[in-house]
């Protein structure tokens, strides 16, 4: 099965939560047990699993790869985001989770994220469920 979530973005850098979305899918498909992957299908934006109870973690994460890759460093791409296309690649297009009882297995304090880093932007995420 594989499910596809809407996401939007507000700001250009931004962590937006797809747990609940990406808990729903998993429901969805019927499948107590097996694999979830959650797949970024932009080049310039990502997937990650992170704390989730303090919003100031994905700040700092954001500031940090902000200071790591610069908005403007006189890069080659000239449609102005190649650090959008930085970071994806940094942050990576995927992220999988375990699926135990029909629930992801994450840890108390984790979340799924969807990574903008071009926006603001209407974008998707893909799921796919696989029993195993």
């Amino acid at each position: 099965m594989i499910k596809y979530i809407d996401v939007r973005s507000r700001q250009r850098n931004e962590f937006i939560d797809i747990s609940r979305e990406v808990e729903e899918a998993v429901r969805e498909s019927g499948i107590k047990d097996g694999i979830c992957y959650v797949f970024a299908p932009h080049t310039t934006a990502a997937v990650t699993i992170n704390e989730g109870a303090d919003p100031s973690v994905q700040r700092d994460i954001l500031n940090s790869l902000s200071r790591l890759v610069p908005h403007d460093m006189g890069y080659f791409h000239r449609e102005g985001n190649s650090d959008a296309h930085i970071k994806s690649s940094v942050v990576g297009a995927t992220a999988c989770v375990p699926v135990e009882g029909g629930r992801l297995t994450l840890g108390t304090w984790q979340s799924v994220y969807f990574c903008e880093f071009d926006g603001p932007r209407h974008r998707r995420a893909v799921i796919k469920v696989i029993a195993g």
